[in-house]
């Protein structure tokens, strides 16, 4: 229960008061007046309200002159209610919700005892609760209590009159400044307080005048600039049009602490800013931080009305542009010079469909009336308006019944592919025969050609030929990665930003029903997810029984592909989905051998870079031994992308040397000197600082210069006796190709001239072609019983299983040879292949670990130029193995002289060309009893 504590035990006599019957004459109430609507009306019905309230006070004061209402002095003691949001600022009132029954029951018990006054402090932030919202921050209100209540609001609050208490509902009326001196009782909060006052001031005082002025001046300008404000204050003196009346009766006019107060309550200042108001007991600097936030609200009410002018502006020119607009569109309909736009659209989808109405399969024709009728219904601002003629475009640009012609010469075909592509004479004759039964049966239809081999063979380019050879529009895309269905099949049309399918944005880009389409990367196809399965969208989209009636979820109309010729690529087959490759047929292309790198490279590749890089044939000349050295130390991959790219290189760097050389002999000037000639002429010779001039026999003078990055076979500059023209040369070969390139890439793969014991060179293949690999084996230990084998070279699986194979058939082997030999049992071996940082596995080099044992195991090495490759049975028979061509190149490469393959593999070999089986000697077996033989034979 609130207790009134009093200095005397005497009661308050309230004073008896007049009025004065003319209004105030304030100049900011003036403002007021003008511009919030508070006329003479209110203030009547405020004064007349007040009055009565006073008079009915002096009806009782005539039979009892002592007052039961306290004075605002003698409330020494009050309930702290904490502020969350703001302060509360003397003269303005605050509704706060009062959750807690002890501290609502308190505030209805000090009504009932006439005692009306509490104290309203603002609630401190800290770190935990700076960002908390305003929910959470009542919720840490209800739970504080007590002393921890008081330490977490300002000791600097206000005298707050309780006005009304509706249900939680509590509305304060500021009166003055307080300080909290020490807690009383802690539920509820109850505290004692010292009331503060101004500190004196001089109102004659020219600086605190000036302030003063220009505080109402300010906000004179917010209030009539700004709507917010005005409402504020109009909806402030309405709720409380008695208290500010009587304030205002009361004081005579605005005076200095309360105009401070007047404008930071009604700014929008937060509410530390405010809090430091409501502290300020100096008026001068109370006064000027009402000025600062006043400030503050006029640049953001400049800013606001600059935002709004330039939204207003922009609304107001969109409005008058539909307007005018649609004023255009109707005189021109009147006029008879232009149709509506709905009209004109439909002109133009029925223009494309007219033509070919007969060619347009029914189901289509029936949809694209139904949308033609639709869209003469719809209003050109809806959304499904844009939608509709979206779908109709696409339904009516698409080739319906248009082919391109297909020309079946073979000829021609394998005149193309000769122009486009050296070598790969395999398949060139799949691709012929192709064309070959397409002639016959009069199309191409329902093949699906997969093109499979490493990087930079050129089977993109492949694809491109065919179309070129076949006369067909070519579209390329990849599906490299592509894990969406939406990209092969389409969005439906009820997303935003829909779009069909890959092969309907074909259909339109080519403008034929018969292109070739080239899917590239299909072996890196995405897996399935959420967004569907790509394979199986493939699949329908390739599979000729399906594809004649492929459905797109854009269109939603069937689509006939069946007369499209897929052509696929890929780097290897094994991630291309099983039900995929099935219907594919794979052409394989193993990649390049070194003449044939070499006849591209020299026929295509260096002429097509000098063109690339501007420079002239007659200024490089590279040599068939720069180009060789290339290939070998720096382009050894199967394809010849690589090679490309550092040929490109090479004459860049030339171009670059050419430009600085022209530079350089545009900033020397040239001397002028007459050279006499054999027969008598006299020719002028231009020549520079940095040349000497070397006369030849034959009369012409020859330049020599050392470039200044030291190069001294590079170049040579001519000129001609009869047309004194200059000519630079650049000379390319072996000797200097590092000056461009920098220094190999590889190094010789074939490490011994002599093979040691333990150690036999294998044939591997790899997506970039094939290579060689050592297998070395070497003895650890020795001792009764401690046979093993360890094996290192980061193998895979496979081939770690091949090893123990190995070793177990090593053992009977010699086991069976040779008795006596103790070897295997007694010895722990270690097993390696070079360059454990590349991972290695394959079913492929059972046969040379067994050889690389039986090499250490009787101590003679194998033949210097042998390679060979295959796997092993428990049993020593041979096994086939895959990529026959690219490790006979790699043998090649290395200088092998014999191979040893399995039996099983003769018929891939004698496929080869005649060029990569020249200059070999290949074996051929079934049993490793006859490569044991082939191997440590040799002396025999």
């Amino acid at each position: 229960m609130l207790k009134l504590l009093t200095p005397t035990a005497s009661h308050h006599v309230t004073p008896a008061i007049r009025f004065r019957s003319t209004p105030v004459k304030s100049l900011l109430f003036k403002q007021l007046t003008l511009l919030t609507g508070w006329n003479r009306t209110s203030y009547e019905l405020g004064r007349r309200a007040f009055s009565s309230e006073l008079d009915s006070d002096a009806k009782s004061s005539a039979t009892t002159t002592v007052s039961t209402k306290p004075h605002l002095d003698d409330c020494l003691t009050v309930i702290a209610l904490p502020l969350p949001h703001k302060p509360l600022i003397p003269g303005f009132y605050m509704p706060i919700y009062v959750k807690d029954p002890k501290v609502l029951a308190a505030l209805q018990e000090s009504r009932r005892q006439q005692a009306l006054y509490a104290g309203a402090f603002l609630f401190k932030d800290d770190a935990s609760t700076d960002s908390s919202s305003s929910s959470e921050t009542e919720n840490i209100l209800e739970k504080l209590k007590g002393k921890e209540l008081l330490n977490r609001i300002h000791e600097v609050g206000t005298l707050a009159k309780i006005s009304s208490i509706q249900g939680e509902q509590v509305i304060l009326i500021g009166r003055r400044r307080l300080r909290i001196t020490e807690m009383v009782s802690e539920d509820p909060l109850t505290v004692k307080v010292d009331h503060l006052k101004d500190k004196p001031y001089d109102k004659d005082d020219d600086v605190i005048k000036a302030t003063y002025f220009q505080v109402m001046s300010t906000l004179r300008d917010v209030l009539k600039t700004t709507s917010l404000w005005r409402d504020q204050v109009r909806t402030y003196t309405q709720a409380c049009s008695l208290h500010i009346w009587h304030s205002l009766r009361h004081i005579g006019e605005f005076n200095y602490p309360r105009l401070a107060d007047f404008g930071a309550g009604i700014s929008g200042a937060n509410k530390h800013q405010n809090q430091g108001v409501l502290e300020e007991l100096d008026v001068h600097k109370r006064l000027e931080l009402t000025l600062e936030l006043v400030k503050k609200e006029v640049e953001i009410n400049k800013i606001q009305e600059s935002i709004a002018k330039a939204v207003e502006e922009k609304f107001s020119g969109d409005r008058r542009r539909i307007i005018l607009k649609e004023q255009i569109n109707a005189i021109k309909k009147e006029l008879g010079v232009e149709t509506d736009n709905k009209s004109a659209l439909s002109e133009k989808f029925r223009g494309r469909v007219d033509p070919i109405k007969d060619k347009i399969p029914e189901h289509v024709l029936k949809v694209i009336e139904e949308e033609l009728k639709k869209l003469q219904l719809l209003e050109t601002s809806s959304s499904e308006y844009d939608v509709t003629y979206n779908y109709l475009d696409w339904l009516t640009v698409l080739p319906w019944g248009k082919f391109s012609d297909e020309n079946f010469d073979v000829l021609r075909a394998e005149k193309i592919l000769d122009e486009d592509h050296y070598g790969l004479s395999d398949v060139k004759e799949r691709i012929l025969e192709f064309i070959a039964v397409g002639r016959l049966r009069g199309t191409s239809q329902g093949k699906i050609i997969c093109l499979s081999g490493p990087p930079g063979v050129g089977k993109t380019s492949i694809g491109r030929s065919i179309a070129r050879a076949l006369d067909r529009k070519f579209f390329r895309f990849s599906v490299g990665g592509l894990s969406d269905v939406a990209e092969i099949k389409g969005h439906r049309r009820t997303y935003i930003g829909a779009m069909p399918g890959k092969m309907v944005q074909c259909l339109k880009n080519v403008g034929t029903e018969n292109p070739l389409v080239l899917i590239d990367e299909i072996d890196k196809l995405g897996v399935r997810c959420h967004d569907g399965d790509p394979a199986s969208a493939m699949l329908e989209l390739l599979d000729p029984e399906q594809n004649a009636n492929f459905l797109d979820h854009y269109l939603n109309v069937t689509i006939d592909l069946s007369k499209v010729l897929f052509v696929c690529t890929a780097n290897v087959t094994d991630t291309i989905p099983s039900p995929l490759l099935d219907r594919m047929e794979v052409i394989t292309l193993s990649g390049y051998i070194t003449d044939e790198k070499m006849h591209i490279a020299r026929d295509y590749l260096v002429k097509t870079a000098r063109r690339d890089c501007g420079i002239k044939p007659e200024q490089v000349d590279v040599s068939d031994a720069a180009l060789l050295s290339l290939i070998e130390n720096y382009c050894r991959e199967a394809g010849v992308r690589n090679l490309q790219k550092q040929i490109e290189k090479v004459f860049r760097k030339i171009a670059l040397k050419l430009v600085r050389k022209g530079a350089a002999s545009a900033e020397v000037p040239a001397i002028s000197d007459d050279v006499t000639t054999d027969n008598g002429d006299t020719k002028s010779l231009a020549k520079t600082d940095l040349e000497s001039p070397e006369t030849s026999a034959d009369g012409s003078t020859v330049l020599t210069d050392e470039l200044a990055t030291g190069d001294t076979k590079e170049s040579k500059t001519e000129q001609s006796g009869e047309s004194g023209e200059v000519a630079e040369k650049f000379m390319i070969d072996e000797s200097n190709l590092s000056d461009y390139i920098g220094k190999p890439v590889f190094q010789a793969e074939k490490i011994y001239k002599q093979t040691p014991v333990g150690v036999v060179m294998g044939l591997a293949w790899t997506s970039m072609g094939g290579s060689t690999l050592y297998i070395e084996t070497t003895f650890v230990e020795e001792g009764e019983g401690k046979g093993g084998l360890h094996i290192t070279g980061r193998l895979g699986d496979v081939m770690k299983e091949s090893a123990e194979i190995a070793h177990t058939v090593a053992r009977r082997i010699m086991l069976e040879k040779k008795p006596e030999n103790k070897f295997f049992a007694n010895s722990k071996l270690h097993l390696h292949v070079p360059a454990g940082a590349t991972p290695k596995d394959g079913p492929s080099a059972g046969c040379t670990m067994i050889t690389s044992l039986l090499s250490l195991a009787s101590k003679k090495p194998v033949r210097k130029d042998l390679a060979m490759t295959g796997e092993v049975t428990l049993t020593g028979r041979i096994l086939a193995i895959g990529g026959v061509k690219e490790k006979t190149i790699a043998a090649k490469r290395s200088q092998v002289k014999v191979i040893i393959f399995p039996e099983a593999n003769r018929r891939d070999f004698d496929e080869l060309a005649e060029n990569v089986k020249e200059g070999l000697e290949v074996h051929f077996v079934n049993e490793y009893e006859q490569i044991f033989e082939l191997a440590f034979g040799y002396d025999h």
